[in-house]
């Protein structure tokens, strides 16, 4: 386990930082005992081990699981029965996945232990930013957070987003923490009406604008939705400023105690300044100019988030851009110990404390896993990972999940004393097939960023994007649902549409040699097409999500929708269509070399 250290202390975060990567084996091996100890009567553990808490033991007996595999164990936990069938300790609060987009919430058990150890976690990627950012340490964060209601299961215990569980968690026991680091008071960071606590905390990171050493939001699609909502809401929030007045809309008891500490008499001379910034043609440089001392923008920009970046690049100018940490409610993982690298040459450290890490190997070239998990297969240790090859996660934790496929996969790019480097490529799932074709997260995200540099003459930006597949005619065919956006303020853009032709060819010529082929010579796949939607047509898409128990600090956009009301959406709001014209490159020899 992640040892005691000083929290406000970074210089004891960095050298326990140091400790834990070295000693990378033996902490592994203790993570694994301690848990093995501890656990090994539950009803779970104890129908596979028979009393054996030995490392080969539990790799030869203990199953690798999914979800589906565990959830009769979590269900009879919600409803009623106690969380000793598979952990030593109370499950203290179920984690509401963020994976819910199908409407069917995966709950991940937590322990109070294991909560502690996430808290402390923050603490370490919070020193290498002071390490490597000069001047963070003399100003405060805008960091935009964003909680969900709770969901009270038969047997009493909550589910609730990972986000909303800490932030819970800070306002009883790190209080003075929050005040040091965050310029919007607490209470209006875990308001759970959205849409006044964007606001609000907008208002107080404008009002303190000086004091802003840095901005960011847990995912980069929630930062860029956040200035988004700017663009929509500067002339209130302007006018609030120069009133000293709080709107007459926001009524929450949170948010506007929360303001009442920080809106205390008008001030027209900040109101005009920000003004005048906002009023500018292009918003390009927006948040730079906005906080002027602000040194970088944070959120999570690898996988899907990769998509934002350039989106972040505009509105952020030449403020870099960081990517802190990995992990998500199954664990916290690694953290990214050169945070000031290019976005895309992203990698986390595993911080071997947090849990027992295991990896299965994945074919790189095809998303395969090598081994079928139903016959029992091999599985890398941490410290028998090999750089260059891509691996699934598969974690064993203090709160009761064992050998549980976290369903990521990841690169391994390096090592930091003896604890790798992975770069995360994408989640392990098809995200598009017809017949034979299967593309992956990793090659659909691939392929669209090849052609957004298509957009770049015509000053235009891609805001958000999803996709599905259209069977309804044969042959089937795969749709691209496009929010665009322009780099000039209200600019009213016209669509070339031989431009988007092109952006659809782009896209296929990407694709990988199966799909090609299905598509050229077999004739088994349609046209690619790409629908451009109304602007906020994406708002829309997370506000649905969001109403069914999503949080908006973890909502992600999915990159393949197939719930029909999210199509609906998505099909009332489309202006305009695209094919390819022409159909994508294929050679026999490319799928059979030497012929």
């Amino acid at each position: 386990m992640l040892p005691r250290f000083d929290l406000t202390d970074p210089k004891a975060a960095l050298s326990l930082l140091e400790d834990v990567t070295t000693n990378v084996n033996q902490i592994q091996d203790s993570v694994l005992e301690a848990i093995l100890s501890r656990n090994a009567q539950t009803e779970y553990l104890g129908g596979f081990l028979n009393g054996q808490v030995d490392k080969q033991s539990f790799k030869k007996n203990v199953p690798v699981v999914t979800y589906e595999d565990y959830r009769s164990y979590i269900d009879r936990i919600t409803n009623g029965e106690p969380s000793d069938i598979i952990c030593d300790q109370p499950i203290s609060v179920l984690l509401a996945h963020s994976g819910t987009s199908a409407g069917v919430p995966k709950f991940i058990p937590l322990t109070a232990e294991e909560l502690e150890q996430r808290i402390s976690f923050g603490s370490l990627y919070r020193a290498l930013l002071y390490k490597h950012i000069k001047g963070l340490n003399q100003g405060k964060c805008l960091t935009f957070y964003f909680v969900t209601g709770e969901i009270k299961t038969v047997s009493g215990l909550m589910g609730m987003s990972m986000i909303t569980c800490i932030l819970k968690r800070v306002n009883t026991t790190n209080s003075f923490l929050w005040d040091k680091l965050q310029v919007s008071p607490h209470e209006i960071a875990t308001c759970v009406d959205t849409t006044q606590s964007m606001y609000c905390q907008l208002l107080c990171g404008l009002l303190q604008r000086d004091n802003v050493a840095r901005l960011g939001a847990p995912f980069a699609s929630s930062f860029v939705k956040v200035i988004k909502f700017l663009e929509n809401h500067w002339h209130e929030l302007c006018s609030n400023i120069s009133t000293g007045s709080l709107s007459d809309w926001i009524t929450n008891a949170q948010c506007v105690s929360g303001v009442g500490k920080i809106l205390t008499a008008p001030n027209p001379d900040l109101a005009n300044l920000i003004e005048q910034e906002c009023s500018k043609t292009s918003w390009e440089g927006i948040v730079m100019r906005l906080w002027p001392k602000a040194k970088c923008i944070e959120g999570i920009i690898t996988g899907t988030m990769a998509q934002y970046i350039p989106v972040m690049q505009f509105y952020g100018g030449s403020l870099p851009l960081i990517s802190s940490w990995y992990g998500g409610s199954e664990s916290f993982v690694g953290v990214n110990i050169n945070p000031l690298c290019k976005p895309s040459d992203v990698s986390y450290t595993i911080i071997p404390s947090m849990g027992y890490f295991e990896f299965l190997e994945v074919e790189k070239d095809h998303q395969k896993t090598c081994h079928d998990p139903a016959e029992n297969p091999v599985v890398v240790d941490l410290v028998d990972v090999k750089i260059g090859h891509d691996y699934e996660l598969v974690v064993t934790t203090l709160s009761g999940l064992y050998r549980y496929r976290v369903g990521d996969v990841l690169r391994v790019t390096g090592f930091h004393n003896n604890s790798p480097h992975f770069r995360f490529v994408g989640r392990h799932k098809v995200v598009l097939s017809i017949g034979m074709d299967k593309t992956y997260e990793e090659d659909l995200l691939k392929a669209v960023t090849k052609a957004k540099l298509l957009l770049k003459p015509y000053d235009l930006m891609l805001m958000d994007f999803t996709s599905r597949v259209d069977c309804s005619s044969f042959p089937g065919h795969y749709v691209l649902y496009w929010e665009l956006g322009s780099k000039i303020k209200d600019s009213k853009f016209v669509l070339d549409p031989n431009m988007l032709e092109e952006c659809c060819l782009t896209i296929e010529e990407s694709l990988d040699t199966v799909y090609r082929k299905e598509r050229k010579y077999d004739k088994n796949i349609g046209a690619l097409e790409i629908k451009v939607v109304r602007s906020g047509t994406f708002d829309e898409l997370m506000n649905f999500s969001v109403s069914r128990g999503s949080s908006l600090s973890q909502y992600k956009t999915p990159l393949s929708v197939t719930n029909e009301e999210s199509l609906k959406k998505l099909e009332a709001n489309v202006v305009s269509e695209s094919f390819s014209r022409k159909t994508p490159s294929w050679e026999l020899h490319e799928m059979y070399p030497g012929r």
